[in-house]
């Protein structure tokens, strides 16, 4: 009776869908690594141990801060709505905890890119200005200063924002279309502002 039982429950457990390509379940809890490189292209969690990413968004981790490593649990957290307009499965990790914290100590360089797009909507380009400082927009929530001591990627940022500034809209006026594809800047923690801001290297601007 025992092994009936027990051959009826596993059935059924193994019949239970998964998600992704690691096959999570709905309230499956994992734990995630969570790198420094905060709002940079490729900034995904990694699914440990495998180490890879299991191309599933991270919610609701709102104490994350630039420049820090973190290992962190989260549980899956399964869409079962409408078809999602972008295509997407809508399925999310939601934030747990944090179980460890460390500062990041390199100096490798990553890259952020600056025109993004949020679907329904049309592309825009992540940079504000308040005072003489340039923000760049990590997500709704946050965001990071963009510094520089090289006097042309000081211009092209000026160049950027001059063009956003003009063009910025929070309605749905019509507004003229990007000029630039693409804008990539190169960056690293700034030692000077840790966490709180990037210095950009390089700005790379590639129009239409």
């Amino acid at each position: 009776m025992y092994v009936f039982v027990f051959l009826i429950i596993f059935s059924a457990c193994s019949k239970e869908e998964g998600y992704g390509r690691f096959n999570l379940k709905d309230g499956q809890e994992v734990e995630l690594s969570v790198g420094h490189r905060y709002g940079a292209i490729g900034d995904e969690p990694l699914l440990l141990p495998q180490n890879e990413s299991p191309h599933l968004p991270l919610s609701a981790f709102d104490m994350r801060e630039a420049g820090y490593q973190y290992k962190v649990k989260a549980r899956l957290v399964a869409y079962h709505g409408p078809p999602i307009m972008d295509g997407g499965s809508g399925h999310s990790l939601q934030f747990l905890e944090v179980i460890s914290k460390k500062k990041y100590e390199g100096n490798e360089t990553f890259d952020l890119s600056l025109v993004r797009s949020i679907v329904p909507g049309p592309e825009f380009i992540a940079l504000r200005k308040d005072g003489d400082k340039y923000i760049y927009f990590i997500d709704s929530k946050n965001e990071i200063q963009l510094t520089f001591t090289d006097q042309e990627v000081g211009g092209k940022l000026a160049e950027i924002w001059k063009f956003n500034e003009k063009n910025l809209s929070y309605d749905n006026s019509p507004r003229e279309e990007l000029k630039w594809k693409s804008i990539k800047a190169t960056v690293t923690h700034d030692a000077s502002n840790f966490g709180k801001a990037y210095l950009v290297s390089n700005i790379e601007m590639k129009e239409k």
